[in-house]
């Protein structure tokens, strides 16, 4: 017998749905750890099911279908490592987000999650019901390991539940998403009963999943979370072997390459990059195609399109009408030759002329107004979609969070797409973004090192350039006024009092709060994009669409 308990840490991508490409994953990492010696495997939370499964769950076929191929990989590991996976269980009319503990060739055990939450991007307590046992443990190689999913470390109970049952060893199970509070949020909710003394380890999924991204981040302690030692990385797929110590009873951490990330400009990067990649290529689209303006957030979107899927994967289409600047076509161009990406321009303004001529008639007399300019957008928008009809492309949008805030977008228009990689960054991080990538080459990024972004497009006053000398200014206060706002408005939910007392003007506030609530019936029908921050719109801001509430 070995003095130290080997364990297998399983930082995977699994796709939601794909029970049984999760199955045989699960079986590879399985005989991976027979290869390096391990006793015992984990994985993460409803790691066969994929998470989150959403309405997917209460679907009963997906749920027999989990737990069967739980029970089958039992039977077919029975000379293999135990192990942990997540699956959904149905029992008695009851159905629970389960983490089941395999040995021998059968299911010994099952911990059923009991801290279901219920906010922000989470439903689970219209989806679960709470597990009943207060602590479940099992033992191996006379170690004694207690058992919580993800939300039940977030509160004291479960953890000092399951210390008081005997536990020496803790093992979590997550579907943890990415944001860029998540470290601090995490190491505030563990320490609360890190005093136990309980060695835990935090296994995590990895990838994007439509709005959320995971990051892993998966790792081991003794102590406290400030102390954990980071295991495989973020934002990447992996495993790491770990050993408990069977005579100190305590986990052995690595003397090297323990830290884990901490948030910043990197971070938001890479979560939007796996982000888009993920959902690009576990929807089985050949590649992407994006209006490429010459603009700041196109630019963007391009840099993150060629660094998740590779250049050749990327097509940028710049759509010019008679307001169109030199600049922008000079811009547009040197940025997807800079990324290495397709480029291609087609003119909309036979387009234009030939709408303009369908609707003299009914326009006549009339003053030119925002209809004509949501008609070049729009035309935008049709010439993209017959590409990416004919040629299979997705349609990539690529508005910011301070234009889908207030409508400063086009229904039909320069919102279409199938993503939008942009969708929670305000204007000015796009900004900052921008700058960032220019000096910097992310991990696993499949695009060129150096100035991928040419300065004019970040130095460049904004323009939807849908009329002549327009700025994004004539509409909207300077971004940096408007995001702070907007923050306080979207992310902090703030009395306009509390907002003004920063020095905004009355009428600005009232005027941004009132196209925020406005611009609720767009959102409604924009595309998905990745949550990075503490509030997105869609899966955590949902307001009514008719809405007549405004602060005084």
């Amino acid at each position: 017998m070995s003095d130290s308990l080997k364990i297998l840490v399983a930082q995977l991508n699994p796709i939601v749905g794909d029970i049984d490409g999760n199955l045989e994953m699960a079986r590879k990492t399985l005989k991976e750890g027979a290869s390096r010696g391990a006793d015992l495997v984990v994985f993460a939370e409803m790691f066969l099911l994929g998470y989150p499964p959403e309405d997917l769950v209460l679907k009963p076929s997906a749920v027999d279908d989990c737990m069967h191929a739980a029970r089958e990989l039992a039977r077919e590991s029975v000379d293999l490592p135990a192990f942990v996976i997540g699956s959904p269980w149905a029992e008695e009319g009851a159905l629970y987000n389960s983490a089941v503990y395999c040995a021998g060739g059968k299911v010994e055990a099952r911990y059923d999650k009991q801290q279901l939450p219920n906010y922000g991007v989470f439903d689970e307590q219209r989806l679960f019901d709470k597990g009943t046992s207060p602590a479940v443990i099992v033992e191996l190689k006379g170690v004694k390991i207690g058992l919580a999913i993800c939300e039940d470390v977030w509160f004291e109970r479960v953890p000092r539940a399951t210390r008081a049952a005997g536990a020496e060893l803790f093992i979590i199970p997550n579907g943890s998403p990415w944001r860029r509070s998540i470290h601090q949020e995490r190491a505030e909710a563990f320490d609360r009963w890190s005093g136990l003394g309980m060695p835990y380890i935090f296994v995590n999924q990895v990838g994007g999943q439509d709005e959320l991204v995971f990051d892993g981040g998966s790792y081991v302690t003794n102590t406290t979370h400030g102390e954990r030692c980071g295991l495989i990385g973020q934002f990447v797929s992996g495993t790491e072997l770990v050993e408990f110590d069977l005579e100190s009873r305590k986990l052995v951490l690595k003397d090297e390459g323990c830290r884990l990330d901490h948030d910043g400009w990197h971070m938001e990067y890479r979560a939007a990059t796996l982000a888009l990649g993920d959902y690009v290529n576990k929807n089985k689209f050949p590649g992407v195609v994006l209006g490429m303006s010459g603009g700041i957030d196109s630019a963007l979107t391009a840099a993150i399109a060629v660094d998740a899927l590779g250049a050749d994967r990327v097509w940028c289409v710049m759509l010019p009408s008679k307001y169109t600047s030199s600049d922008s076509l000079e811009d547009a161009k040197a940025c997807a030759e800079a990324l290495g990406a397709r480029y291609d321009i087609i003119n909309i303004r036979p387009g234009v002329n030939a709408l303009d001529e369908m609707l003299a008639e009914q326009f006549e007399g009339l003053e030119a107004n925002t209809t004509e300019e949501n008609i070049q957008s729009r035309l935008r928008a049709v010439t993209l979609m017959a590409l990416s009809n004919k040629f299979g492309h997705m349609v990539v949008t690529t508005g910011n969070k301070s234009e889908m805030a207030v409508g400063y977008a086009t229904l039909y228009g320069d919102m279409c797409g199938g993503y939008n990689a942009l969708k929670d960054f305000y204007k000015t991080e796009v900004f900052e973004l921008c700058k960032w990538r220019n000096l910097n080459h992310p991990d696993g990024a499949l695009g060129p090192t150096g100035e991928v972004i040419p300065e004019r497009i970040i130095t460049k006053p904004p323009s939807a350039e849908l009329r002549e000398d327009q700025k994004d200014e004539d509409s909207l206060p300077p971004y940096d006024q408007l995001d702070d706002i907007l923050r306080g408005l979207v992310d902090e939910e703030e009395d306009i009092r509390e907002i003004m007392a920063r020095g905004h003007d009355e009428a600005t506030v009232k005027r941004i709060e009132h196209l925020l609530y406005l611009a609720e019936y767009k959102r409604r029908q924009a595309p998905p994009g990745v949550k990075v921050g503490g509030k997105n719109f869609g899966r955590d801001r949902r307001y009514p669409i008719t809405n007549r509430f405004r602060d005084d």
